[in-house]
C-alpha cells in the first residue's frame, strides 16, 4: 500500500518500520515539546499523510515510553479525509509539582542534566519531560475501515450475556 506523506517542516522524519515484520511505523517529534506533571500537550509530528480510502491510521503509544516514563500517549485515530499535520497527545501522569526543583528527564531515556538548562528551564516543575526533536513518540498502525449500517428496531436478539452486567463501571 502508498501512503502519500507531505512534510510541513523541515524537521519532520518520514515514519519507518523499525523491523520488518513489524505492525506499527515510529512517529517522531518534529519540535521539542516540555510536558510538565498533570498536563497533556500535542506533540507534532510535522506530517501531513494521505490515508487510502477504506483505512484509517492509529496513534498507539509506544512500550518503553510507557514502561519507563511517567508519559502516557492517547489514542488516537487519523481519518482517510484527514490533511491536517499528525499530532500526538501526550499526558504526563506524574503527580511530583514540586516547582523548586529544576531537572527534566528526556524521553530518549538520558538525563538531561539540569546545569545544561538552568536559567532555560529552571521555571518548570519537578517531573517534568522533555520530549526532544527526533525522539520516537508513539506508532502508527494503518488498517482497514469497515463502516457500520445502523438499523433502529423495537427488540433485540437474545444473547447468554443478556443484559445482566451493562459493561460500564
Amino acid at each position: 500500500m502508498n501512503v502519500n506523506i507531505r512534510r510541513l517542516s523541515p524537521d519532520a522524519q518520514i515514519p519507518a518500520y523499525a523491523h520488518a515484520m513489524d505492525a506499527g511505523f515510529d512517529l517522531v517529534a518534529a519540535e521539542d515539546v516540555i510536558i510538565e506533571p498533570g498536563w497533556a500537550e500535542l506533540v507534532p509530528t510535522g506530517l501531513a499523510f494521505e490515508i487510502p480510502e477504506g483505512y484509517e491510521m492509529h496513534i498507539r503509544p509506544r512500550s518503553g515510553i510507557t514502561l519507563k516514563t511517567k508519559l502516557r500517549v492517547q489514542l488516537g485515530t487519523v481519518n482517510a479525509g484527514y490533511r491536517g499535520e499528525v499530532g500526538v497527545i501526550v499526558d504526563n501522569i506524574d503527580r511530583d509539582t514540586d516547582i523548586e526543583k529544576d531537572f527534566l528527564i528526556d524521553v530518549s531515556e538520558k538525563i538531561v542534566s539540569a546545569l545544561d538548562y538552568l536559567g532555560a528551564w529552571d521555571h518548570f516543575a519537578r517531573g517534568s519531560y522533555i520530549v526532544r526533536k527526533g525522539d520516537r513518540i508513539a506508532q502508527g498502525v494503518i488498517k482497514p475501515v469497515e463502516q457500520a449500517v445502523f438499523t433502529e428496531v423495537d427488540m433485540l436478539g437474545d444473547s447468554d450475556r443478556g443484559a445482566g452486567c451493562s459493561g460500564i463501571n
